[in-house]
């Protein structure tokens, strides 16, 4: 797999770290997820609980090892000291400052093994008047002008549903760290990557960023209409609405003639992009005024035929029955020894000769603690006294 033989110390917990971490795992890396003794990570006890097990954990925690280590003592930090030289990556998702307050900041890191990746995800970056902010993805979501973008021209600002800002650290990590393992294996030299949630926000606010930028003009909120480009949204039919995205002037054409509204194409009003922006709920009306006259169904199999990008809008229920969705694997089952199946988000990478795969299910708390510190020379006898005094904890039988 890409990342076989890549050893990740994982010190996250809740999504954007853990997400970070299981895109690397599913890449092929082998990710040591390091827990609290006898709470482990937060999202275990979050979301459905169904047979013993959270599906939100699991879906994020797939393909990693659990190791539960008491960090806040002297001798759960020398374990973790132990074991940093046997990990390319460390990934923690802190606070700025807890690491060097743990005694691994950046320099004895790097004196642990010269050659490490270490990556942090925070709320605002390591530097600025907000570094020392708590931050989750609602306050990201705010504080970027993402949410300020989101929602219908007269409302409030909305946020999206998903913890976006968390996934997109996520993903933004991932990419820091296989960018630098890149890097590494070119020069010998490993690095520091830091991704902000905020950073990660504002990055994403594409067109409305560079015309704001641009012009000084802060952009209306326009809902499901697209901001620069008209029409463009969503459009009622006989039974219900159909997402239609014509992105330009081609598009907006073959929409016309797919709609039998090809002696729109001629009235100069409509005739730019920029005359449909200032018109753009009288070029939408004449659209609806043809897409009312038959289902969701039948416009979705036309406008296909004629090249106009177009879908349903789905709830999820639907979305896990999609034959697209089903083809692609985009949702798997995975058993979870112990507890049943568990279906989980499948993988959006598909390579076609190293595909990912589910190697392992998520961990119980602490599954892998003795096999892991054996590894590294680690004595049975010192492991249990470790387990004796609570430094560190595993379940009686991996699974």
């Amino acid at each position: 797999m890409p990342l076989s033989g890549i050893r990740v110390l994982d010190l996250t917990r809740i999504i954007s770290g853990p997400y970070c971490t299981a895109l690397l795992a599913d890449l092929g890396a082998e990710v040591l997820k390091i827990e609290a003794p006898t709470s482990g990570d937060p999202v275990r006890e979050q979301g459905v609980i169904r047979d013993g097990i959270s599906w939100y954990f699991a879906n994020y925690n797939r393909n990693k090892k659990s190791i539960a280590i008491d960090l806040y003592g002297e001798e759960g930090k020398a374990l973790l000291a132990r074991l940093i030289p046997t990990c390319d990556v460390v990934v923690e998702n802190f606070r700025p400052g807890v690491m060097e307050k743990m005694g691994f900041g950046p320099e004895r890191l790097k004196a642990l093994r010269p050659d490490i990746i270490h990556c942090s995800i925070n709320g605002f970056g390591n530097t600025g008047p907000y570094r020392d902010r708590p931050a989750f993805d609602f306050v990201a979501q705010a504080m970027s002008g993402f949410m300020s973008l989101n929602g219908a021209e007269d409302d409030p600002p909305l946020r999206a549903g998903p913890p976006i800002s968390d996934l997109i650290a996520g993903l933004h990590g991932a990419l820091g760290i296989t960018a630098a393992l890149l890097r590494r294996g070119q020069t010998g030299r490993g690095d520091s990557i830091n991704v902000g949630l905020l950073n990660c926000m504002v990055s994403m606010l594409s067109f409305h960023a560079s015309n704001f930028l641009a012009s000084g003009v802060v952009p209306a909120r326009s809902g499901n209409d697209h901001g620069i480009v008209a029409p463009y949204g969503l459009f009622r039919t006989s039974d219900g609405q159909v997402a239609i995205a014509p992105s330009n002037d081609g598009v907006y054409h073959k929409l016309l003639d797919a709609t039998g509204l090809s002696h729109v194409r001629e009235m100069p009003e409509f005739s730019t992009n920029a005359g449909r922006m200032e018109r753009r709920h009288e070029i939408k009306g004449i659209i609806e005024s043809r897409t009312q006259t038959q289902s969701s169904a039948y416009w979705i199999q036309r406008l296909n035929e004629f090249g106009v990008p177009c879908g349903p809008v789905l709830g999820l229920a639907e979305v896990f029955e999609d034959p697209q969705v089903k083809d692609q694997e985009m949702a798997i089952t995975v058993h979870q020894p112990g507890h049943g199946d568990v279906r989980m988000l499948g993988f959006p990478i598909k390579f076609s000769e190293a595909p990912s795969s589910c190697r392992l299910p998520a961990p119980e708390l602490g599954a892998d603690t003795q096999s892991v510190l054996e590894s590294i020379g680690v004595s049975a006898a010192e492991i249990e006294r470790l387990q004796q005094s609570g430094v560190i904890s595993s379940p009686s039988i991996n699974v």
